[in-house]
């Protein structure tokens, strides 16, 4: 748990997850029933990026600070531009929504968030960052534990967000087993996971693991920003959705073509295919 995303908060792989996270979450809130959400690893809620860790490494500059205050270089990505505003509302790019912030913007009277993070210090910030909200309740629990106790939740709709910090060698194999528990318990919920796209033999080989399970319906989307195998940090970043939305796909072609045109890159590209179809 030595993790901390502040140095990291709003670069380009932020920018992704939540800009997928977020459109996810307005296809949800077309019907009127409610729905839950369920973020396994959720950091502390908001990022000051005045900070000293942020300003360290500026990899926001790469990432929100492309798309903050300018026009959204496609309508889809307006929920998440929307959440990140509603944070800064004097204008100036001061904070960055984490996942939960995100969540909590989409929101209506009744829907639920439930936030699961093991880092104490986080999660204290999160219980802080959400006080006297009666729609998020904060636990402080492993991410693969949160998934047993918090599935299938009583509304039956919703999105279960996994995002670990991949500290543990071990993370994608985790990954696949919490996911294939999960399904189990909760066969209709959206599930979005997030993974790092470094040397794509292990990505491949996660993507593989996730096929097995015979899981139905997983659709990949991925945006790189450097050629593959680089062996820089980070070459790009990548969705593994579980039941997506109804034409999720098309849409995110679209929308990820946009960022790729917005955000820094030296090659790289846009990829969005379908692991396993509809059953």
């Amino acid at each position: 748990m030595n993790y901390r995303h502040i140095f990291h908060a709003g670069n380009p792989a932020d920018v992704m997850k939540h800009a997928v996270m977020a459109l996810i979450l307005d296809h949800l809130r077309v019907k009127p029933a409610p729905f839950c959400v369920l973020d396994t690893h959720a950091g502390i809620g908001r990022y000051d990026l005045t900070s000293e860790a942020a300003q360290k490494t500026l990899e926001y500059e790469n990432g929100v600070g492309r798309l903050f205050g300018a026009h959204a270089p496609h309508p889809s990505l307006t929920p998440y531009l929307d959440a990140v505003a509603a944070i800064n509302p004097d204008g100036v790019l001061r904070a960055y929504p984490g996942s939960p912030r995100i969540a909590r913007a989409a929101l209506r009277p009744q829907d639920r968030l439930v936030l699961g993070e093991l880092h104490p210090d986080d999660a204290h910030a999160l219980r802080r960052e959400f006080r006297d909200d009666p729609q998020v309740a904060v636990h402080e629990i492993d991410a693969y534990v949160a998934l047993k106790a918090h599935l299938p939740p009583k509304e039956k709709r919703g999105l279960v967000l996994i995002d670990p910090p991949f500290e543990q060698p071990d993370e994608f194999s985790r990954m696949v087993e919490g996911l294939a528990a999960a399904h189990r318990r909760w066969p209709t919920g959206v599930y979005a996971l997030w993974y790092p796209i470094k040397e794509r033999a292990a990505v491949w080989r996660f993507q593989e693991a996730v096929e097995k399970t015979g899981i139905a319906k997983i659709l990949l989307a991925e945006l790189t920003w450097h050629p593959e195998d680089t062996h820089l940090r980070l070459n790009g970043s990548g969705l593994l959705i579980v039941n997506p939305p109804w034409r999720l796909d098309e849409t995110l072609k679209e929308t990820l073509a946009a960022l790729h045109a917005v955000l820094p890159t030296t090659g790289g590209g846009v990829s969005v295919t379908w692991l396993a179809p509809e059953a």
